[in-house]
């Protein structure tokens, strides 16, 4: 390992398209001192000449570590767009540096520049980086009065976003196409997005959406309709995932093991509580596996992970917080859980057959928690009348490890 350095030897510096009449009186101090400059070739074009060595930062953007931390202890200054802590390049290099290695002169965020432009509050606005992201991703957010601001590729991710919207009752929204903000190449444009023809779209591009339509919206409360999902049948039914979902109490940036994740309702619903949680599902049917995965990128999660095999044969790496059994409910499953979670670990498990009632019942006697029989019934047609249809029952063991 590296020996420590006292004082900061990498300067990252926040530029916009106004390149330097925008950047700080500290950043140009940076530049003056500095023995290199590291950034994209766009970033690098948008300064002047420099007296010192220039790096073109290399794609993929991970290639670029390892030339960064070679030249550790010299005057190193790394240029970044904008405000390089929101969606930009500062997280990535910062985690793997410490503390005191590096300080930062951030510029006005794209978004702040889009808000600025729009007359848009921040405050009240989804901002998305979909650089590298799946259009998709926009699903929880779209909602009739709602608006949104997405950093993009170039133009034809634009053109997707449109095509998107349209393809899911959203064509009426309202898309402002903005370019190259702040700078002298700066435009901006507005299309519905079901008219979207715009061809020339140059990068740097963000994009401002107006919702509107007459698309389904993701309701925010637990317990999604089970068409949201598709799936063979084995399902988490939206009462019963209602009521495992308030038994896992998610909270922000949690992680949940969901174990026969069957369509991967439970684990996807986890995911929408709040952005920073994760999830792994464990799958035994490839078949469902992928139909789980598919049900996560169209709802606008698909950072689920998903391992395909048996429990506990095969169990994610990382401790979760809390864990649910949907399916391969056995005595050795307990007992692998039981076994490898750290105390404080919440596990929800349901049964429907007598055999694995019987099995929760035993280990609620040995571990306590509490035991929940849930009985539905649903209206259905009696001859002219109406009665109720029974539902099997459903029994809940939740326990706090």
């Amino acid at each position: 390992m590296a020996e420590a350095v006292s004082k900061p030897w990498l300067t990252i510096i926040g530029i916009g398209e106004d390149g330097p009449d925008g950047l700080s009186a500290a950043s140009r101090a940076a530049l003056d001192q500095a023995e290199l400059v590291i950034g994209s070739a766009r970033h690098l074009s948008l300064l002047p000449s420099f007296s010192c060595r220039t790096i073109v930062w290399p794609v993929p953007f991970a290639d670029g570590m390892a030339r960064l931390r070679a030249h550790r202890g010299q005057r190193v200054v790394m240029l970044a767009s904008g405000d390089p802590f929101w969606f930009g390049a500062g997280t990535s290099v910062t985690r793997l540096l410490d503390r005191a290695e590096w300080v930062a002169h951030p510029a006005p965020s794209t978004f702040a520049l889009a808000a600025a432009r729009l007359g848009w509050p921040l405050d009240d606005t989804a901002c998305l980086g979909l650089h590298a992201a799946p259009v998709e991703r926009l699903r929880p957010h779209l909602a009739p009065g709602r608006r949104v601001l997405a950093l993009v590729r170039d133009g034809a991710a634009v053109a997707a976003i449109a095509c998107y919207l349209t393809g899911i009752g959203f064509g009426r929204s309202t898309l402002h196409v903005m370019e190259a903000l702040g700078g002298p190449r700066e435009r901006v444009r507005h299309a519905s997005a079901d008219a979207m023809a715009m061809t020339d779209v140059a990068h740097p591009v963000a994009v401002g959406i107006d919702c509107a339509g007459t698309g389904p919206s993701l309701p925010v409360a637990s317990g999604l309709a089970d068409d949201w999902f598709a799936s063979d049948g084995q399902i988490t039914k939206r009462p019963i995932r209602a009521i495992t979902l308030s038994a896992l109490a998610p909270r922000a940036g949690e992680l949940l093991w969901d174990i026969g994740a069957g369509s991967g309702s439970i684990a996807i619903e986890w995911l929408l509580a709040h952005p920073a949680n994760r999830a792994m599902a464990i799958e035994a049917d490839p078949g469902r596996a992928d139909r789980a995965r598919a049900n996560a990128v169209a709802l606008g999660v698909g950072r689920l992970d998903i391992l395909t095999g048996v429990a506990p044969e095969i169990l994610p790496p990382a401790a979760p917080d809390a864990v649910f059994i949907g399916g391969g409910l056995s005595d050795a499953l307990l007992d692998a859980l039981w076994t490898r979670l750290p105390q404080g670990t919440r596990l929800v498990a349901n049964a429907v057959t007598l055999e694995s009632e019987a099995l929760l019942a035993l280990w609620h006697g040995r571990r306590g928690g509490s035991l929940l029989r849930i009985e539905l019934a649903d209206a259905a047609p009696l001859g002219h009348r109406h009665g109720w249809r029974a539902r099997y029952p459903v029994v809940q063991w939740s326990v706090t490890l």
